[in-house]
Formats: C-alpha cells, sequence, structure tokens
C-alpha cells in the first residue's frame, strides 16, 4: 500500500475509523472583501466545520480569455453576465490577505488551507496551511499537482468531470511521492440543480475502496441538502467538502449552490447521527440492549408442576418471554428433553440450567 489509511491534518485524524472532516469551501463567495472572509470563517466554525478552505486564483493563469470568447458552450458559466475571465477577475482572492486570514482561522480555531491554482500561490501560501486540496479541473495537469504533492503535506484530489483512466494516472504518480492522499468523488456541475442528483453517483467510492483498499475517501459536493453527505459517508468517505455562504441570494458565481449557516449544521448534526449509527461492523448484543435481550427473548417455561425424577418431554414445556438469566433457551430444547429433574418445579416456572441431569 503506496498510501496512509490514516493521517492528520492540523490536530484532527483523518481516517475510516474517525469523525468525518468537513471543509467549508468559501471559495469566491468573500465577494472580494475581506472583512466579509473574515466574517465567514467565523460563521464556518459556529456551523461546525473543520476546515475552511479559499481559491487561490489569478484569472490570467487559470483562464483564457480568448479561449472562452470562442468557445460555444452551455454549462453554468454560460450565463454569466460578465465574460468568464472577469468574473474569474472580480472574484480574485487578494494574496495580501494569506496571513490576515491564517490569523483570523487561527482565533476562530478552524484549520486554513486553499486549493492553488499556480505556481506562485503555492510559494505564497505554503508556509500557512497543512493541508492542499487540488480542484478536479486540474486533475490532468500532472506537473503541477506533483508539484504540490512534493510539498509532503496532505493532498486531497477532486475527480470530478474525469474517468478512472483520470484518476489512475494522477494516482500512480502521486503514491510515489506523498502518503496522505484523499481521493474525492466529486460531479462538476455547479448549477445546484435537483437534476444533479442523478449524476452524482456515489457508488464510485466503492469502487475506488475497491481500487486503493484502505485510501481516505471524500466528496466534494455541490448538490443542495446533505443526502449526497449522508450516502457518501455511509460508503467509507471521511472527508466532505461543500461551497459556504451567509446568503444563497448574493450575487457572485458560488452563493446559489452554497451552504448556508442554517443547512451546513443541519448537514453536520445528521452526519454525526449517522456516525455513531454506522457503528464498527460487530454484530453483538449492545449495551443499550441487554435488558431487552431479557425481556424480548423467550426462554422455557413448565406447563405442568413435575417432581424430582420426571424425565422431560415435549408436552412439559413451552417458550415464552421473559429469558433471565440461566433459563434454558429455545435453540437448547435438545438438550433438556430426556433430561430427568433435580428439584419440584411448578407450572409456569422457568427451566434453568442445573435443574437437570
Amino acid at each position: 500500500m503506496d498510501y496512509n489509511s490514516e493521517f492528520k491534518i492540523g490536530n484532527k485524524m483523518i481516517g475510516i475509523n474517525h469523525p468525518t472532516y468537513f471543509i467549508a469551501d468559501i471559495a469566491s463567495n468573500h465577494d472580494g472583501d475581506l472583512e466579509r472572509a473574515k466574517q465567514l470563517i467565523w460563521l464556518c466554525k459556529e456551523a461546525g466545520a473543520d476546515a475552511v478552505k479559499f481559491q487561490h486564483f489569478k484569472a490570467e493563469k487559470i483562464v483564457s480569455d480568448y479561449g472562452f470568447k470562442n468557445l460555444n458552450q452551455s454549462s453554468h458559466q454560460a450565463n454569466w453576465e460578465k465574460s468568464v475571465f472577469d468574473v474569474f477577475k472580480d472574484y480574485e482572492f487578494n494574496r495580501n490577505w494569506n496571513e490576515v486570514l491564517k490569523e483570523e482561522a487561527k482565533k476562530a480555531n478552524i484549520e486554513f488551507f486553499t486549493t492553488p491554482y499556480d505556481v506562485e500561490a503555492v510559494e505564497e501560501i505554503d508556509s500557512l496551511v497543512q493541508a492542499y486540496k487540488i480542484g478536479s479541473g486540474d486533475i490532468s495537469w500532472i506537473e503541477f499537482i506533483e508539484y504540490v504533492a512534493n510539498k509532503k503535506k496532505p493532498l486531497l484530489i477532486a475527480s470530478g468531470a474525469s474517468d478512472f483512466y483520470d484518476v489512475e494516472r494522477v494516482m500512480e504518480k502521486l503514491m510515489p511521492i506523498n502518503k496522505n492522499l484523499v481521493l474525492m468523488q466529486c460531479n462538476t456541475n455547479y448549477t445546484g440543480s435537483l437534476e444533479n442528483f442523478k449524476y452524482i453517483n456515489l457508488n464510485v467510492l466503492k469502487t475506488y475502496a475497491t481500487m486503493y483498499p484502505n485510501l481516505i475517501l471524500g466528496l466534494s459536493d455541490h448538490t443542495p441538502g446533505h443526502a449526497t453527505v449522508l450516502g457518501a459517508i455511509t460508503l467509507g468517505a471521511r472527508v466532505v467538502e461543500k461551497h459556504f455562504t451567509d446568503d444563497n441570494n448574493r450575487i457572485g458565481p458560488d452563493h446559489p449552490f452554497s451552504m448556508n449557516p442554517t443547512s451546513w449544521r443541519e448537514m453536520v448534526d445528521r452526519s454525526r447521527e449517522l456516525e455513531y449509527a454506522l457503528g464498527n461492523g460487530v454484530k453483538k448484543v449492545e449495551d443499550n440492549e441487554i435488558e431487552t435481550a431479557v425481556v424480548q427473548r423467550r426462554g422455557i417455561y413448565l406447563t405442568v408442576d413435575k417432581n424430582i425424577g420426571h424425565k422431560i418431554t415435549e408436552g412439559d414445556f413451552e417458550c415464552l418471554r421473559p429469558a433471565p438469566k440461566g433459563i434454558y433457551l429455545p435453540y437448547e430444547v435438545n438438550e433438556i428433553l430426556g433430561k430427568v429433574l433435580t428439584k419440584k418445579k411448578n407450572r409456569n416456572e422457568p427451566l434453568n440450567k442445573g435443574d437437570l441431569i
């Protein structure tokens, strides 16, 4: 196995036997306002996020203005009022904020990291972060991913708009470089439409688990609500990333499909309940069932009065609740047939271990 099955991001353990790690992706929802970015960090913490994430891109380093203007597209970006380049330009993360927001996250006691989109971003932020996320759109940019992986920090790889060949290609390159990897299922339609649920394909997580046993898995998601999150956790995901805003009605590319403080808190609370419910897979009488096992199970009771020396026959007993400790149980009937009573027993009394020879 060329990767770790658990590791830390900051002071929190990540792995199948640990609580799901929730990443609130503020992305462009800071709207270019530093004070707003600070406020969102605190809201993420209050809503139950383990980490707050930004996206370090510069328009000229991530998109070609010429390319998009000459592209006949019908994605969510086609509905933007400005050009793709101009929108990215408007929502760039101001890199002078790096240390300020890192300090704010420290005050809020929440992890701070980013999705970088160019080498300069990595170099500028590296001393301030404990982990990196690679966006789905860069899964084919192997050279850049290797560069980030060589920083030897936990690396989360989103696999939206890709196939198994893409995933295998990047994992093959990463495993010799960085052992702390998270592979995240993702669908990169950012419209927030209910129609998207049929494309989420959570069962890919089961395939990933077969391809990479014990690799930490995750979900990067843009659907409304948290149904997909609960499904992903059930299938083994232990890292979840969702966009975060304080107001879904604000103007901006990421606000409409983001979670808000109320929906985020609901997602985390329901997820924690699910984690408790999933358990460890070992079937046993649980601690809260010990009394139930007595009052709901059946034991063997005599239907007639019998004296010492009586040989038990099939007509002498019936199976009734409860089943206190020491009583013969229905599946032990062959242990009592033909055996002899060592004491007098009355009708309706239990037949206990030690009553027969």
